[in-house]
């Protein structure tokens, strides 16, 4: 498993994983994105942005649209995700990101800290307005690049990352229905029965 840089033959891919998980699209480029592939089935797992902030007080970088596919969850594709997108945040000479989520206490386990609404500077207050809506349950965290801390039980499990998820391979059965067929109504060329 392995994190690159998205690239143009990725975008159908990634606009319908953004419509599959409700993310919004505002500004979509390629190019912005990351995305998580293992490396033996070339499969991707997971994906994250860096929006940028532009204004003539300064620059601002949010972390936004970091999704995986549920089933590669909880193996460490989106600890890695966040950690790629900070590491080319910092690369672009940002000392600061934000995100706005509604699971905050996920982004604190790699050092985000919560950050009043009100604080928050005005290109940021507009998007986490517009991005908050009408739920409530949406934050804004904020994270000195240089604070990210990835738990080891994080890169463990993305080492092992299968698309099965942490249990292994999972038969599947596959049944007559998978195909289209009706077992009941259906007669076989060779039924002897």
């Amino acid at each position: 498993m392995y994190v690159r840089d998205a690239k143009n033959r990725d975008e159908v891919w990634l606009l319908d994983r953004i419509e599959e998980m409700g993310f919004d699209e505002t500004s979509f480029r390629s190019r912005d994105y990351v995305i998580a592939v293992d490396e033996e089935s070339n499969e991707r797992a997971g994906f994250g942005r860096i929006r940028l902030h532009k204004t003539d007080d300064g620059d601002y970088c949010e972390l936004t649209c970091v999704g995986v596919l549920e089933r590669w969850r909880g193996q460490g594709v989106g600890a890695h995700v966040v950690e790629r997108l900070v590491k080319e945040a910092g690369d672009e000479g940002f000392e600061e990101v934000y995100c706005f989520t509604d699971n905050p206490a996920y982004l604190t386990q790699f050092g985000f800290e919560r950050v009043e609404p009100a604080s928050l500077p005005d290109p940021l207050a507009e998007r986490f307005e517009a991005k908050r809506g009408d739920d409530d349950s949406v934050e804004p965290v904020r994270l000195a690049v240089d604070d990210l801390e990835i738990p080891d039980r994080h890169r463990e499990r993305f080492k092992q990352a299968s698309p099965h998820g942490r249990d292994g391979d999972v038969a599947i059965e596959e049944t007559a229905e998978d195909f289209g067929i009706d077992p009941d109504e259906t007669t076989y060329k060779y039924d002897t029965g």
